[in-house]
């Protein structure tokens, strides 16, 4: 195990958690406080079931680091495979996951056409910064994981300059767009995983640009629809939650739209988060629909038995708490099973007919 570790970064990652503790010492005392990635934990985090489910999970990131090292072994990009899906649907070790993201995105081949092109965004001598765009991403900034050390102000070197410039580059890149919250997450985690400015922006175009088009536009169409594309998905795949929000007048943006906006940060656990994040940069925004069908499923009996609108969002709550979401790696395996057969046709003639319906309606 200790050879294991040495092996790869993200087992060291994950082990620098562990404190060596004095004998008797309680798992809050050998966990520490702040994860990984540099969140602090909650008050009331479980440090037992903590230490347990590592115990089993490191195990088995154990095994897939060593895979994916045999993988890659001598490339510095992947082609796209069965054997290379199944791979990334098991999980991306941390030290893999900027290449792989660049990589199966089409993010890497964007950086290699556009050679400079960041830097010039930022280049005040060729365009002067737009002060609306500079001002609201400047309000945003210590609203970005305040509880992430490394984006505070007293951090040495404090992220907060380089998600300032990721941005204000794609502010300048994209100015359809501009900048919108929800944005300042979704960089500040492609930050914490490459680590680098530039990949960074060029990750952040493709999730915008390609992946998850008219998200962030103003009109936010791109949003709107995939919220009403969930719930057609909904009315065949749980029912029973589909008739409770019809019952009680529940409208689908008040309960899922933070789950698309932000895909899922500050909604489930950061390791959960990322291992989605592996399958969407490899598979597309399908992902994002077979993750919450699987926690509205998992979900539903608690759903249909709501006597209010309030109960049914407290609903909502519950589904991105606990165990079922903690555990990543059995998560994971449920989201490829859970919700049944899911085709992106399927996906793509309910977004042509939800479109239509949307347009139509604010027309």
């Amino acid at each position: 195990m200790k050879e294991n570790r040495v092996r790869s970064p993200q087992l060291r990652s994950l082990n620098s958690t562990i404190i060596c503790p004095p004998s008797g010492s309680s798992a809050r005392e050998r966990v520490h406080s702040v994860d990984p990635y540099g969140f602090e934990r909650l008050e009331d985090f479980d440090y037992e079931s903590y230490e347990e489910l590592m115990s089993e999970y490191l195990a088995v990131l154990t095994r897939r680091s060593i895979r994916w090292s045999k993988l890659l072994q001598g490339r510095g990009r992947l082609e796209k495979s069965i054997k290379m899906k199944r791979y990334v649907r098991k999980g991306v070790p941390n030290e893999h996951r900027g290449l792989i993201w660049m990589s199966a995105s089409g993010a890497q081949e964007h950086l290699e056409r556009n050679p400079g092109y960041y830097h010039s965004l930022l280049d005040t001598t060729k365009q002067q910064h737009d002060p609306k765009l500079v001002d609201s991403i400047r309000t945003d900034l210590n609203r970005t994981f305040p509880d992430n050390v490394q984006f505070r102000k007293t951090s040495n070197p404090c992220l907060q300059k380089t998600l300032y410039n990721v941005l204000l580059a794609y502010g300048h890149h994209n100015p359809a767009v501009g900048y919108c919250q929800g944005m300042n997450f979704i960089a500040g985690y492609l930050i914490i995983i490459t680590k680098d400015e530039e990949k960074s922006f060029w990750l952040m175009d493709t999730l915008l640009s390609r992946i998850l088009p008219d998200y962030y536009t103003p009109a936010m169409l791109g949003l709107k629809m995939d919220q009403e594309v969930l719930g057609e998905l909904v009315r065949t795949k749980a029912p029973v939650v589909w008739q409770a929000m019809g019952q009680h007048n529940v409208m689908w943006t008040l309960v899922v739209s933070r789950w698309f906006i932000c895909l899922y940060i500050d909604v489930l656990p950061v390791e959960t988060v990322l291992r989605i994040w592996d399958c969407l940069f490899y598979e597309g925004s399908k992902i994002l629909f077979r993750v919450a069908l699987t926690l509205i499923r998992n979900q539903q009996a608690e759903v249909q038995q709501a006597g209010s609108l309030p109960d049914v969002c407290d609903s909502f709550k519950h589904m991105t708490r606990g165990p079922f979401v903690e555990d990543c790696h059995t998560f994971m395996q449920k989201i490829f099973t859970e919700p049944g057969s899911l085709s992106m046709a399927t996906i793509t003639k309910l977004r042509e007919t939800c479109r239509a319906r949307i347009i139509a309606e604010e027309s």
